[in-house]
């Protein structure tokens, strides 16, 4: 076995870019000797720092962390880099145990999602929904991916989690009355800080309708909401919205989005009466 190496050895040999062990010699890590043509040997009694630095690296210690603790490396210093690292090891499966979490809740959403049954009106009672708003006019698809990354990057300490996040939008209900679908005024998202968000969906009766496919349909969706509620004697408490199941965070196949449309109702006030009476 030699007792010095060339930096192409040494890189083929540990898997490390040539760069990378010229910048471990400029910090002087490393301290390689030149043969008589100038190339750099890199002697073997020094190898072992190689396999330090890697496994140092991998635990996200600096550069200049790792060098300190190799000038001064003793029986001290080590036992208080382990105990560094067993605090870092248990960070990152505190860590990944929450992304475990998230993607279990990921799974079940789009699972119970994918067992939803559209075209089928249901009326229900939701708690208030906190949420962040980011108004803008929007009228294509397009558009609407790019104002939402904007309420993200506005909103980014409330909306930690972009894949669970529940989205949607306000529809331009003048120009999609007037026969324009697909056309919005805001996208929003659903928050749990109540004391930090921009507005509030009232609790109360909702009617919902999930219909399935591209985002043309929800002209017609719409009316089919309003009819419904017309027919039931209910009075509308605010402007109809969607609500974005399955899209193109989960898919690339507009047939497989799953979207619901919301709108706040209430019993007509002289039915009400009637019953009392």
């Amino acid at each position: 076995m030699k007792d010095y190496y060339k930096i192409n050895e040494i890189a083929k040999l540990y898997g490390i870019g040539v760069d990378s062990l010229r910048y471990y010699e400029r910090l002087g890590i490393l301290q390689p000797r030149r043969d008589t043509n100038g190339y750099r040997l890199y002697p073997l009694k020094e190898m072992y720092k190689l396999n330090m630095i890697r496994d140092l690296r991998r635990l996200n210690f600096s550069m200049e962390q790792i060098k300190a603790y190799l000038e001064g490396q003793t029986v001290d210093n080590t036992l208080h880099l382990l105990r560094q690292e067993a605090d870092l090891v248990q960070e990152q499966l505190r860590e990944l145990q929450a992304k475990a979490v998230l993607l279990e809740k990921r799974v079940a959403t789009l699972e119970a999602a994918r067992r939803v049954v559209p075209g089928v009106v249901a009326r229900k009672t939701l708690p208030p929904r906190p949420c962040v708003l980011f108004t803008e006019h929007i009228t294509r698809d397009e558009e609407m991916d790019f104002v939402m990354k904007k309420l993200h990057r506005q909103h980014e300490d409330k909306i930690r989690d972009f894949g669970n996040q529940v989205f949607g939008a306000f529809l331009a209900m003048e120009e999609l009355m007037a026969g324009t679908p697909n056309v919005y005024d805001g996208v929003f998202s659903v928050v749990e800080e109540a004391d930090a968000c921009d507005f509030t969906l009232p609790g109360g009766d909702y009617l919902s309708l999930f219909y399935q496919g591209p985002y043309e349909q929800n002209r017609a969706v719409v009316q089919q909401l309003l009819a419904y509620a017309r027919e039931a004697g209910l009075t509308l408490t605010g402007r109809p919205f969607e609500l974005y199941e399955i899209d193109n965070r989960d898919t690339v196949r507009p047939e497989e989005f799953l979207t619901e449309v919301q709108v706040g109702v209430r019993e007509e006030r002289n039915a009400l009466e009637g019953l009392v009476k």
